[in-house]
């Protein structure tokens, strides 16, 4: 007999759970099924920026996170002679979203942190130990089946499956879904240490911009590091990948045996490739079974906890029937973008990085060295906005990634700090500049948002919920608006000049939820 579930998901890794426990607080059934029977223990991805904090906060397992992560609030590139030519970011600072700007971690640690999250609500179950080899449609249902090592059987019938199954994923071939690939290839080599004693690290994350070694140089979590050797022309993968080289590349940074464990030496391919559609019937990607990005703007791990995010409240809508399934349609068309443009920039970057050819690298160093004169902190590249979907297409600030700041409020169970969603709610969200935004709303509009479910406040110096910061005062100023509507993925998807402009925001989105735009293909 099939096992029967709301969504199944193919893959267990950080994507696929984050996946799974966004829906199942939401209360669906869900069931993931993984290949290995244990989660990989050596590290992966290091770096999640201020947006992912915001999406682990929504997951419940915020502070979690922060306990296993350590901020990187700076970030420098350095010539071969050692020479700051750019430095990003300033210490102490938090970003848009109220996390750090750049956070690092160990991944087995955060995949821990998913799991004891995941296996704590009810309606989500994991099997690991089962490959899937076949995803089928199956009536207005998907037919999912794997096999244990022992070869037990277990099938599931979901209402909708998603591929997290990485880079070589089962379930994209099954959707038999183009890539498009750009040809951008890069081997380097991938070390990652375990320090026997604490070591201060000045800076503590950078780039080594020499031509004859291209190198990175990061923190791989709290008591690790992690160092990424570009392989030259002359070397073969195989001398690259080798103990005995990983530690004489290690050399100049004094590591040796004696004060570092190897934790783990790769050579890894660094590719730029996306599927041309992440939605098939009832099939969905999300993760590196839909792309795969550069490394250079440590966006990997955050584009696919994006999908996550998106990917549940499109569900969430679908399935309580509160949207069409069209609405689905909108995910490839919201995301797809949004992560081209960050294989863009990281290509843009790697190019500037991996320069060998030294004539080039003088020339890149003077340039960059005269932008660092102009300005004594160099800002990263603006996050890309949200592709057209489930916005208001007439305003010029949807899409965009809302700000969220310490706020002091009082509640039933008395006066309550922190960051906004963890003191006036996560998810749907009407903010207002002047007063309280359901003031403005009618009987049916306030239902409508309730239902979804949504919140509303006043937020501002003098407001119900007191904004600490000014972050929302200083978004509200530079837009010239007043009040703002944010989808549970904390982006906007609209705002209004005027405070009775929240009704408005509502119709807007419950005809969009109700007819969902999708762009033509080929503007994508």
């Amino acid at each position: 007999m099939r096992e029967r579930c709301d969504v199944a998901i193919v893959g267990a890794g950080p994507v696929g759970q984050m996946l799974a426990i966004l829906l199942g607080q939401r209360g669906w059934r869900v069931s993931v099924l993984e290949r290995w029977p244990r989660a990989y223990p050596l590290p992966r991805a290091v770096h999640f920026d201020h947006e992912i904090g915001r999406l682990f906060q929504a997951a419940g397992i915020g502070d979690a996170v922060r306990a296993h992560s350590e901020p990187a609030c700076t970030y420098e590139w350095r010539s071969a002679a050692g020479e700051t030519l750019l430095r990003f970011g300033r210490e102490g600072e938090n970003g848009l979203s109220g996390w750090p700007d750049a956070n690092m971690i160990h991944q087995p640690d955060l995949e821990r942190v998913l799991e004891e999250r995941l296996r704590a609500l009810p309606g989500v179950q994991l099997a690991r130990g089962f490959e899937v080899f076949e995803v089928a449609p199956a009536g207005d249902r998907v037919r999912v089946s794997a096999r244990g090592a022992s070869g037990e059987l277990r099938e599931l019938e979901a209402l909708w499956a998603v591929g997290c199954d990485g880079a070589n994923s089962f379930v994209r071939r099954a959707m038999q879904v183009p890539v498009e690939d750009l040809g951008f290839e890069f081997d380097w080599l991938v070390v990652d240490l375990v320090m026997r004693r604490a070591r201060k690290w000045r800076p503590n994350n950078w780039q080594l911009l020499d031509p004859e070694r291209p190198t990175t140089v990061l923190s791989g979590g709290p008591g690790r590091r992690r160092f990424e050797f570009m392989r030259l022309p002359h070397e073969s993968v195989e001398a690259l990948n080798d103990s005995r080289m990983a530690w004489s590349l290690l050399e100049p940074w004094a590591l040796s045996p004696s004060n570092a464990v190897l934790e783990r030496h790769s050579v890894y391919t660094f590719r730029a490739r996306w599927a041309e559609t992440w939605r098939v019937g009832r099939l969905l990607l999300a993760g590196d079974a839909a792309h795969m990005l550069p490394p250079f703007l440590g966006q990997g791990l955050g584009s696919g906890i994006r999908d996550a995010a998106t990917l549940a409240w499109q569900l969430d809508l679908v399935l309580a029937g509160r949207a069409p399934e069209r609405l689905l349609d909108t995910y490839t068309a919201e995301r797809l973008p949004h992560v081209r443009s960050f294989i863009h920039l990281s290509i843009d970057l790697g190019r500037v990085m991996c320069t060998t050819n030294a004539d080039d690298a003088a020339a890149r160093d003077a340039q960059l060295t005269a932008l660092a004169r102009a300005q004594q902190s160099s800002p990263l590249p603006s996050p890309p906005v949200m592709g057209a979907g489930t916005t208001l297409a007439a305003d010029r600030h949807a899409g965009e990634l809302f700000v969220q700041g310490r706020v002091h409020a009082r509640a039933s169970a008395g006066v309550r700090v922190g960051l906004f969603d963890d003191v006036v709610g996560h998810g749907w969200a009407l903010v207002g500049a002047d007063r309280d935004p359901q003031d403005d709303l009618t009987d049916a509009q306030r239902d409508f948002f309730a239902s979804l479910p949504g919140v509303s406040a006043h937020v501002g110096a003098h407001a119900p919920v007191v904004d600490l910061e000014g972050r929302y005062a200083a978004f509200f100023e530079r837009t010239g608006r007043r009040v703002a509507l944010q989808r549970p993925d904390g982006h906007l998807f609209g705002t209004g000049k005027e405070p009775s402009d929240a009704g408005v925001l509502v119709d807007a989105l419950a005809r969009r939820l109700a007819e969902p735009f999708v762009p033509e293909p080929e503007s994508l």
